[in-house]
């Protein structure tokens, strides 16, 4: 007999998720965050498909931009993943079209592919991976399968489904109907009537999803095969051709093909399942004091109910608090009914219209060879807290308009300055002068931790002239 077709997870890791400001920002969004349990929602869905005898190594697709998070918080977890990455966002039609492709490339033609999203929140992984398991059959049978989700109220946030009859293969059922987010009334009807929540991940054939693409979007297939046929390999990652990409329409998957084909299938999950779109999702997946709170951080309440609260470093405290949400990180404090959580995409829109920084960015900003975080700046001064990981190194670079000082606090660094290179050991210090020529790297086997002082007429990050840099960047 021939051998099962390989089981090829997709995870789709490119999203922004700016309803879960201030923790979730376009420089590290809520997949790479942890929300839920002791690791990021990324490395949770990894986790899900993590057995070998069942799944291939997983395709990651994400943006250039998270290309180094991707593969680190896959090896905190020892996972081996496949990365490629996406030039700009498309929707999920272009970036399942280069999943299918790029899959056959590495498995075969007939392989079957298991799409997820990285943000998703599944709380029952033996009924999440008996989905899987019934999902696989119908897809070898030639279905596209999407995973409908019994749901536990009617909720307003998701879009649903209508099945259809008879059951085929792993009780898959034929769509009858997608429908959009209803409002309450006729969300509290489609429960009553069987629909199901849409969740937003597909099990297929990769052979039968470009077919059905290449009969309703065209011109995405092109554009999207034309990408992954010019791809190039960038350290180890798959990146695709940004030109032909960009002539992809940008389209969801639902609408380029599900709403259209005649081969869409619907597996229930009756696993508890949540794609975490905002703060009151969250308050709902935990479980509460008796008092009805929900805290997670540095938090002291007295005499509050029915609350919930997320602290990433200053003490918040509460009195007579009552249906509120309370998110702070370390500059930025979100407060507001819960019940107002789905306006929290509005005002990210209006902080970066007013140009404020805390919209975008974290005050700790990442990097691939680790991170910096500001301490202190004034007009003339910025203050920063470095670490660079183990084995770690920053670009050979020079600036036009400001100075450093390196004072390293634990570990050894390694320092290029003006074609020298010499160590600085813990409790010592360095000089770099404007326009020196130099380079910062940790040769040892734990963090280097080090504050740089720079001092300047101008002190933003885009005066850096990068003259050789290990990680390809511009």
């Amino acid at each position: 007999m021939p051998s099962p077709a390989p089981i090829v997870p997709v995870i789709l890791a490119g999203g922004s998720g700016t309803r879960l400001w201030p923790v979730s920002r376009d420089s590290l969004p809520k997949q790479f965050q942890v929300l839920t349990g002791s690791h990021t929602l990324y490395q949770q869905t990894l986790q899900r498909v993590a057995d070998r005898s069942l799944f291939a190594t997983p395709l990651v697709l994400t943006h250039e931009d998270f290309r180094f998070f991707a593969r680190r918080q896959a090896a905190e977890i020892g996972m081996e993943v496949t990365v490629a990455l996406e030039p700009m966002r498309r929707d999920s039609g272009p970036a399942l079209i280069a999943a299918a492709l790029i899959a056959q490339k590495l498995h075969g033609e007939d392989c079957l592919v298991l799409a997820l999203a990285a943000d998703h929140v599944v709380l029952d992984e033996p009924l999440f991976l008996d989905a899987c398991r019934a999902g696989a059959q119908a897809a070898a049978e030639g279905q596209i399968v999407t995973f409908g989700i019994t749901p536990t109220e009617p909720s307003t946030a998701y879009g649903y489904i209508r099945p259809g009859s008879p059951a085929g293969a792993g009780g898959a059922r034929p769509v009858a109907a997608f429908v959009e987010k209803p409002d309450l009334a006729t969300a509290t009807r489609y429960v009553v009537e069987g629909y199901l929540w849409n969740s937003g991940n597909f099990f297929f054939p990769a052979s039968v999803l470009l077919e059905e693409a290449a009969r309703f979007v065209p011109d995405m297939v092109a554009a999207v095969r034309a990408a992954v046929e010019t791809a190039i390999e960038d350290l180890g990652f798959i990146k695709l051709d940004a030109g032909a990409f960009a002539t992809a329409p940008a389209k969801s998957i639902d609408y380029a093909v599900m709403e259209h084909t005649r081969r869409a299938a619907v597996v229930e999950g009756r696993f508890r399942w949540s794609d975490v779109g905002s703060w009151d999702a969250l308050h709902e997946l935990a479980e509460g004091d008796a008092a009805g709170n929900v805290t997670r951080g540095p938090v002291a309440l007295l005499d509050s109910r029915n609350s919930y609260f997320h602290s990433e470093g200053p003490l918040v405290a509460g009195i007579g608090l009552d249906n509120l949400s309370v998110i702070a990180t370390e500059d930025a404090v979100l407060v507001m009914p819960v019940d107002r959580a789905q306006d929290v995409k509005g005002l990210v829109a209006q902080l970066k219209t007013e140009r404020h920084n805390a919209a975008s960015e974290h005050l700790k900003a990442h990097r691939p060879w680790g991170s910096y975080q500001t301490i202190c700046r004034g007009e003339r001064f910025h203050v920063k807290k470095i670490v660079v990981e183990p084995g770690g190194r920053l670009s050979l670079q020079k600036h036009y308009h400001r100075a450093e000082h390196w004072i390293v606090v634990k570990g050894t660094a390694e320092v290029t300055l003006d074609g020298r290179v010499f160590e600085v050991r813990e409790n010592e210090s360095t000089y770099l002068p404007l326009g020196g020529v130099h380079r910062l790297a940790n040769p040892g086997k734990i963090p280097l931790e080090l504050i740089e002082v720079q001092t300047g007429s101008y002190l933003g990050e885009d005066d850096i002239v990068r003259i050789e840099d290990v990680y390809n960047r511009p």
